[in-house]
């Protein structure tokens, strides 16, 4: 191991060890892997992460054959997932936190049953327009809510919602609190199968605020391993 390779791992863990102290014990960390190299993504998880990130699967595949020696480690998928993909993803990860249709749960719950796997899911929703992102809006969320309660075959746990790019902090805290909202209201219907508890929001950025507005996942990158490589 090179020194500079040796520094590179006590500052992962060193910020490890910094952002933890900063987490409620509700606060699951994930590290978001995306353009790291294997050497960061093991750096980590000897400072005692086991979540891990990742946006793009054939990315992901790499680093998990690269890693199959990690046995313990959850893999969630946090970027936006191609309907043609959803067989590989529901193969490769435990988690994903980017359901964005009625369409792709549907496709999802059909091929989970199909593989007989029952993924920990987010429904990811846009708490304000914002053109660039996938996800549900809140119209179409409520609308969609009785038939993606009917999909058994996807443990749907929670939230996922990130703001629009610039957006200030005072907005952001509020659009990290409507989520919170929307989820509480969403479970006082009552709904077979769909009672939430986990929202994954929050990063580098602006994890502090989500934290204050009750996150229960918080998706990390440049603030644990430094900048992506180029």
């Amino acid at each position: 191991m090179t020194a500079a390779s040796s520094v590179d791992r006590d500052r992962i863990a060193h910020r490890v060890q910094t952002i933890r102290a900063t987490l409620p014990p509700t606060t699951r960390l994930i590290a978001v892997t995306k353009k790291q190299p294997v050497a960061a993504i093991r750096a980590a998880y000897a400072a005692g992460v086991r979540d891990f990130g990742e946006s793009r699967l054939q990315e992901a595949e790499a680093k998990q054959a690269a890693l199959a020696d990690y046995s313990d480690i959850t893999w969630h998928l946090i970027g936006h997932l191609q309907s043609n993909k959803a067989r590989k993803a529901l193969q490769q990860f435990q988690w994903i936190h980017s359901i964005d249709s009625l369409k792709l749960a549907q496709r999802l719950d059909a091929l989970a049953a199909d593989l007989g796997c029952q993924p920990r899911c987010c429904l990811q929703v846009k708490m304000v327009p914002d053109p660039p992102k996938t996800g549900f809006t809140l119209e179409e969320l409520w609308e969609a809510l009785p038939t993606l309660a009917q999909l058994v075959h996807l443990d749907i746990q929670g939230l996922m919602t990130i703001p629009p790019l610039n957006t200030d902090p005072e907005t952001t805290q509020e659009i990290f609190e409507a989520a919170r909202d929307l989820r509480d209201r969403i479970n006082l219907q009552g709904l077979d199968h769909l009672y939430l508890t986990a929202l994954s929001m929050g990063m580098s950025g602006d994890y502090p605020l989500a934290i204050a507005a009750g996150s229960t996942m918080v998706r990390l990158g440049t603030t644990l391993f430094g900048d992506r490589p180029a």
